[in-house]
């Protein structure tokens, strides 16, 4: 099966589990994460329908960025503040932005490009010590500081849910849900209306993601790789 296929495949399990549970396809977008594959596989997924890519490091995000303009791209690795200048402007959404100094950092650069940067706060919903992240009780305040910037558009929440146990994995991403919901109440109506993404479900658990109010999934190895 080549990337293509496999691409196709994934876009199709997706629509239909969507149709499952009361959702239009349309609703979840499908970030086919890139990161260990080169320019021929990223054309191959184009070709087989994908409009999304994620990556998780500047050195790969800047050429394929570059090269396929036609594409939208999505950072979702750690931010290291010397690389900021390279994602911004680049990745139409920022997924894991967690820190004031990268937020303020974000802003700066993205007023000297003239652009408003999308993005998404990553939250360590599962509190595992080997993840980053805001703890959810530190949202709020970092929201605050984001709607202060005037080059920042915080779009809603991120998290990676623990691997291994899909009742563990579906409990993370209703958590993350409610605290969307919770958060979104108490904006004004015009920032609520653009606080709606839930950025949650890779390859092993975004069937529960979806079904648990997901609007991205960032899938990588089921779309790339042929042992998957």
């Amino acid at each position: 099966m080549t990337t293509k296929e496999r691409y196709e495949r994934v876009r199709a399990e997706l629509d239909e589990v969507c149709r499952r549970c009361g959702r239009a396809p349309e609703e979840v977008t499908l970030v086919a994460v890139s990161k260990t594959v080169g320019p021929d596989d990223v054309a191959l997924a184009i070709e087989g329908g994908a409009t999304d890519f994620g990556e998780n490091r500047p050195d790969q995000l800047v050429p394929k960025a570059d090269q396929f303009t036609q594409a939208n791209w999505h950072f979702i690795g750690n931010i290291q503040s010397r690389r900021i200048k390279d994602i911004v402007g680049r990745a139409a959404l920022v997924h894991s932005l967690f820190e004031e100094s990268h937020a303020r950092k974000i802003d700066e650069c993205a007023a000297r490009l003239g652009i408003v940067q999308d993005v998404l706060l990553e939250v360590n919903v599962s509190g595992e010590l080997s993840k980053s992240g805001l703890e959810p009780d530190q949202v709020a305040e970092m929201l605050a500081v984001c709607e202060s910037l005037p080059n920042v558009r915080v779009r809603g929440l991120m998290t990676m849910a623990p691997q291994g146990d899909a009742d563990v994995a579906r409990k993370t991403f209703a958590d993350l849900r409610s605290l969307r919901d919770e958060l979104a109440s108490q904006l004004p109506s015009e920032k609520a209306a653009c606080f709606t993404e839930l950025s949650m479900g890779m390859s092993e658990d975004w069937c529960e993601a979806v079904e648990e109010g997901a609007t991205i999934v960032r899938i990588g190895r089921a779309i790339f790789s042929e042992s998957f």
